[in-house]
Order: C-alpha cells, then sequence, then structure tokens
C-alpha cells in the first residue's frame, strides 16, 4: 500500500522531469492548464499536436518582411525565386525574381550547375547560401518551396511570406 502511494507521489514529479529533459514535451505540457497535474494523456495530446519541433528552426528565422526583402534587392544580394505559374510571373513580379514554378522546383534544384545556368540563365543556388528567399502571391507557395528546398538541403533558405500581394500593395503607397 505504502509503495502504491508513493508512486502516485513520484507520478507528477516524474512527468516534471520528462519536461525538463525533452524542450518538446515542455512545450506541449505549457498547453496544458497550469492550474491543474499533467496526465500523461493530456501531456501525450499537447505533445503530438504542437507545432514545433526538435532542433527545428522558428517561423520567424525562416521569413523575410518587406523591409528584409526591400534591402537585399537594393544590395543586390539576394537569390529571389518566385514559384508561381509563369501566367502570374508575367502580370506582375518582383524586380530580379526567376520564375520557377512550384511544381518543377525540386527537380530544378537537383539540377547540376551546368544544367541549372543552361535553363535559367543564372548560377544555380548553393545549398549553404544564406540569400535564397522564395516568394509567390501570398505566402502558401512558397513556404512549400521552402520546405522542398530544405529537404534538399538549403537549410539557410528562406521565403517571403507577404508575397507578391504584399510587394504590390506596398509598393502602392
Amino acid at each position: 500500500m505504502l509503495s502504491l502511494r508513493l508512486s502516485v507521489q513520484v507520478a507528477p514529479v516524474l512527468t516534471m522531469l520528462s519536461c525538463l529533459l525533452s524542450r518538446g514535451v515542455c512545450q506541449a505540457v505549457a498547453k496544458v492548464r497550469p492550474t491543474s497535474y499533467p496526465t500523461f494523456g493530456s501531456v501525450l495530446r499537447a505533445f503530438t499536436t504542437s507545432s514545433p519541433k526538435c532542433g527545428g528552426t522558428t517561423e520567424s528565422a525562416s521569413v523575410v518582411t518587406y523591409s528584409q526583402l526591400k534591402t537585399m534587392l537594393s544590395s543586390q544580394n539576394i537569390q529571389l525565386f518566385d514559384v508561381r505559374n509563369p501566367d502570374e510571373h508575367l502580370a506582375g513580379r518582383i524586380p530580379q525574381a526567376v520564375n520557377i514554378p512550384l511544381g518543377i522546383l525540386e527537380e530544378s534544384l537537383k539540377l547540376s550547375p551546368e544544367h541549372f545556368r543552361q535553363i535559367f540563365e543564372l548560377k544555380a543556388p548553393g545549398k549553404d547560401d544564406d540569400n535564397i528567399v522564395f516568394h509567390c502571391r501570398s505566402g502558401i507557395r512558397s513556404s512549400k518551396a521552402l520546405d522542398i528546398a530544405r529537404q534538399l538541403g538549403f537549410n539557410r533558405a528562406r521565403h517571403y511570406k507577404g508575397g507578391y500581394s504584399e510587394w504590390a500593395e506596398e509598393g502602392a503607397k
């Protein structure tokens, strides 16, 4: 009986220790109401539905703002890829943007540097480049493009979340 009572008292302590050992679990526990002791089920639910991944980058580190994009463009320190369809790109575009539609992005990033230069008439992006930026109309396709690039090892690539919509709106001001 004493061991059962002791294990019931130790359970919350063990839960808290696991939080200290795992950043993801700690973030999940923060989603649980702080006025109650977290149960295994509530911690598991919060942990499996929380979006941060261990070792993952934060969204803010992956996003380029309008002002950052303007600075990068003015210094010509950018490899800007428009992942919209060609007709969208022709209808309006951000200066210096090269159109690589999302549907062919993965195969394009896998090309040898020579083939990339032949097709797109510019130097192929390098996996360590920190000036690669994807954009689309509103940030959805550019976010997918970022995921594709990261899976291929372009870990420092980013995306312009505001997209061409924000660019056109800000330029009109």
